[in-house]
């Protein structure tokens, strides 16, 4: 299994909800932004609709709250919420036209998004956030550098962006790994920032759960010489 390229300066992370990304990448940000990489958030959502008994107008801003110091952890310091209703996203033309905007703004080199397939495992469906907001980040990638889908941002002044050369998917079936063996306990740390969000999840202390699910995603790969790695697919572009 080949190393997720990283001769490269800026990246962003989108996702549809907080937490989404300290379940899975924040280990390979970490180490990237420690390699002095530029490293920033975009959430499609607050994630308001996340806390059972708690109203999304206290459990956004709550949520955005907790994604922030998640990702200061990391090293990231911008984090922008684009305002899409948690639970409702769409793969068309509003959610494309907003991530090609964000993707305009941040001008990355390296995206990174979650998995987006049908299942997270056989049988065990995935959310249709993520279904959405993944097959909509690979297309943005493609509106962002095109002049004539969705002139009106150029109009905004933002320009087409043609510099994006890899979309790196989180997933369960990796073709590609980032070494994270020195950054496993500083995600840990990322996730744990999620505490009102995991104390609604389990009766589990909030440590613990982080340590058990960064240890499920970052365990050995097959074919990768690391003892923590994070798994992508790769998606070339450019």
């Amino acid at each position: 299994m080949e190393s997720v390229p990283e001769d490269w300066e800026r990246g962003l992370v989108i996702a549809a909800h907080p937490d989404d990304i300290e379940y899975g990448a924040a280990a390979a940000v970490a180490r990237w932004t420690r390699q002095g990489k530029d490293i920033r958030y975009v959430l499609a959502t607050s994630g308001e609709a996340g806390i059972a008994g708690l109203p999304p107008e206290e459990c956004g801003p709550l949520r955005e709250a907790e994604e922030r110091e998640s990702a200061r952890i990391v090293g990231v310091e911008q984090v922008e919420f684009l305002g899409h209703r948690d639970g409702t996203l769409v793969a068309g033309p509003d959610l494309r036209r907003d991530l090609a905007a964000a993707i305009r703004r941040h001008r990355p080199h390296m995206v990174v998004t979650g998995n987006f397939g049908l299942t997270w495992f056989p049988g065990i469906l995935n959310s249709a956030d993520h279904r959405a907001l993944g097959l909509s980040v690979l297309d943005a990638v493609s509106d962002a550098a095109n002049e004539w889908i969705f002139p009106e941002l150029a109009e905004q002044g933002l320009e087409p962006w043609t510099g994006v050369r890899w979309v790196a998917v989180n997933t369960t079936m990796p073709t590609h790994a980032v070494d994270v063996t020195d950054t496993v306990e500083v995600a840990v740390a990322s996730l744990a920032a999620h505490r009102r969000y995991l104390e609604a999840l389990s009766d589990v202390p909030v440590e613990e759960q982080a340590q058990a699910q960064v240890a499920m995603a970052s365990g050995p790969l097959p074919g990768f010489d690391a003892t923590h790695a994070a798994g992508f697919e790769l998606y070339t572009f450019g």
